[in-house]
């Protein structure tokens, strides 16, 4: 059916209006940030600086890029919100969709954006969007400031010394620092942490973008940033599952599920760093990436899976296209995104193969070096079915409990210890706690190296005291629990051992 259309209203958006309602869309400063960089990254950008500057209510970030830059009419385009359909075919390795990401994520942290861009060869080109300006003029009008006269020669020369790129400056950061003055103390311990938390979602987002031979350097205030890893690809300790690869509306993708190591088969060091920004419990799940982009950080997607401690080991990483977006949902601050129906089913049946392998490592650790070496000894607590119930019991084959058993001028008290301390384990609490915080317990002697040293002393010495030679009890030292957490210390140990021998 035809409408013959005859009259109608300009029914344009007021600016200043409209621009307070875009401040509104969720970002936070670190995904924020995060949006500016896929700019850079679409520029061919090799080099990324980001500078959070303190100084009170005039603080400022400055987000520079040595890419293909911008010439004046390039400029005025990128600045109009919806500079480009969503709808448009995007090339290849394109990191954006709305046309929207620039302003949006700027304007939701300053007031003030001003955008400086130049092409090999061409003349530095200025634009900004003063938010306050355009509501003092009271016209509605969309006025794009211009100009050199915008910024100062000494923020000018930033880019003087470039063959070409772009910074963005972001001042007035009412979201981030407000009307705080420079000694504010307070003010400026959030504004370092948020710094840190900038740090550490960008080294998880662009990770894959971070490493390898065409590696793009990001560095902030000064410092490069070093990329994270969900998947530990750089250790031999992880379990891959095979990559499949799904199809749904034309659109194909890769799924690759990783199990990730028990932390006794790694460094504290890689389990501490392997946690991520959020903690073991919040990263499991799928890793939705764009382009090589991390778009979702560890989420089960809406498939009935809920996050839980047993099931902390598994990570498995989607690849899309840029071309997926739509199918994908994707939202405007690329941080969200929902598989397509045709694909539930598969996706399902991945994750739990992945949950159930992760289940099986975290309830049985040890169990195969135990099994390897043949002995009772590895595990101080033993779990106990009884009755339809669990108990833990205090394994009275290990070496250490064995001697103070053996050595005891009287066994009652000692055996009494035992199971007091087997029936008053604190249960409930543990359980709690553990739903509260799963990620807050601490590891076994990480506040106590001393400690730690004395325990594997007394235990050495009662593996040779029941009659194994130095070469067994040693292997039987490196198995077992807790000290298969810190083979670098019991080799240490062992060293002074045979030294002093």
């Amino acid at each position: 059916m035809s409408v013959n259309i005859e009259e109608y209203d300009l029914a344009s958006p007021g600016a200043a209006e409209l621009f307070e309602s875009l401040r509104a869309f969720g970002y936070d400063l670190p995904t924020a940030l995060a949006d500016i960089i896929d700019n850079s990254i679409s520029a061919n950008a090799r080099n990324i600086w980001i500078d959070m500057i303190w100084a009170g209510s005039e603080s400022r970030i400055a987000i520079r890029d040595d890419g293909t830059g911008m010439t004046e009419d390039a400029l005025r385009q990128a600045m109009r919100p919806g500079s480009l359909s969503p709808l448009e075919v995007r090339g290849e390795k394109d990191l954006g969709r709305f046309g929207l990401g620039m302003k949006t994520a700027s304007i939701s942290q300053c007031r003030c954006l001003t955008v400086m861009s130049k092409t090999c060869g061409g003349e530095i080109s200025i634009r900004r969007w003063d938010l306050d300006y355009i509501a003092s003029t009271g016209t509605g009008e969309w006025r794009l400031l211009k100009g050199r006269d915008l910024l100062s020669e000494e923020d000018r020369v930033l880019l003087d010394c470039q063959e070409q790129g772009t910074i963005l400056f972001w001042d007035r950061l009412d979201q981030l620092v407000g009307h705080a003055t420079a000694d504010d103390e307070t003010a400026q311990k959030h504004f370092r942490e948020r710094a840190d938390a900038v740090k550490a979602h960008l080294a998880m987002v662009f990770h894959r973008f971070l490493r390898g031979r065409n590696a793009v350097r990001l560095h902030l205030n000064g410092r490069q940033i070093d990329p994270w890893d969900p998947f530990l690809e750089d250790t031999d300790k992880v379990d891959p599952l095979p990559t499949e690869a799904l199809v749904a509306n034309g659109e194909a993708i890769k799924v690759k599920a990783f199990i990730l190591p028990h932390h006794s088969r790694i460094s504290p060091e890689q389990h501490a760093k392997a946690a991520g920004p959020r903690g073991w419990n919040a990263h499991q799940g799928f890793y939705i990436y764009r382009n090589k982009r991390l778009l979702v950080a560890g989420d089960w997607l809406g498939l009935g899976m809920q996050k839980e401690e047993h099931f902390k080991l598994a990570r498995i990483r989607i690849d899309l296209a840029n071309s997926a977006d739509l199918l994908w949902q994707i939202d405007v601050k690329k941080s969200r995104a929902r598989p397509p129906a045709a694909l539930r089913r598969d996706l399902l049946r991945i994750a739990r193969t992945a949950r159930g392998q992760a289940a099986s490592i975290y309830r049985h650790r040890g169990k195969v070096v135990q099994r390897k070496f043949g002995s009772n000894d590895v595990f101080l607590w033993n779990q106990v079915e009884k009755r339809g119930k669990t108990y833990y019991k205090i394994n009275r084959d290990h070496p250490l409990v064995r001697k103070v058993l053996d050595t005891a001028d009287d066994r009652a008290p000692v055996r009494a210890l035992l199971a007091l301390v087997e029936q008053t384990i604190p249960t409930p609490l543990v359980v709690i706690n553990n739903a509260e915080a799963p990620d807050g317990f601490g590891q076994p002697f990480e506040d106590s190296a001393t400690d730690l040293k004395t325990a594997m002393a007394e235990t050495f010495q009662a593996l040779l005291e029941d009659g194994r030679g130095r070469p067994n009890a040693a292997r039987a030292l490196l198995t077992m629990d807790p000290f298969n957490q810190y083979p670098e210390l019991v080799a240490a140990f062992l060293d002074e051992a045979a030294t002093g021998q």
